[in-house]
């Protein structure tokens, strides 16, 4: 087996938290400067609250060409590799998952989004990562 630790980084996104609203599900951008490739992982454990159509959680991966809040935007979903974007969890049976997308846009910065709709009271383990891949120089560890 091939290692290939030395050609990627993992950055956090989203700190590990107990995320009750869309504003603990907004990630930290990741500079992508000295890569040609990530892959974005949602981490979504079991809520604490019924999820149904009116009280869930949507997985959303954005991107931007500078890291200003409010220039994100959600990445289309021809530039992402493993399935569509905006992932809604409005079930207790679609909970408990990690969401990995690959990245192949153009934009330098990307973040991983948890939004909230409706009231969460007890709140559900979340947390972010981007592996970024294929640097431009090596290693990176």
């Amino acid at each position: 087996m091939r290692d290939f630790f030395s050609d990627i980084l993992a950055v956090k996104s989203i700190n590990p938290i107990l995320g009750n609203n869309t504003s603990e599900g907004t990630g930290t951008g990741v500079d992508l400067q000295g890569f040609k490739g990530a892959s974005m992982l949602a981490h979504v454990g079991q809520s604490g609250d019924t999820l149904s159509g009116s009280v869930y959680i949507t997985v959303k991966f954005q991107e931007c060409d500078t890291d200003t809040p409010g220039s994100y935007t959600d990445i289309a979903d021809a530039d992402l590799n493993g399935g569509a974007n905006a992932v809604v969890i409005d079930a207790a049976a679609e909970d408990e998952l990690i969401v990995q997308r690959g990245y192949v846009g153009a934009k330098r910065w990307v973040r991983v989004l948890l939004a909230f709709t409706g009231t969460h009271t007890n709140g559900t383990p979340i947390s972010a990562a981007v592996i970024k891949g294929l640097p431009a120089h090596g290693p990176v560890q």
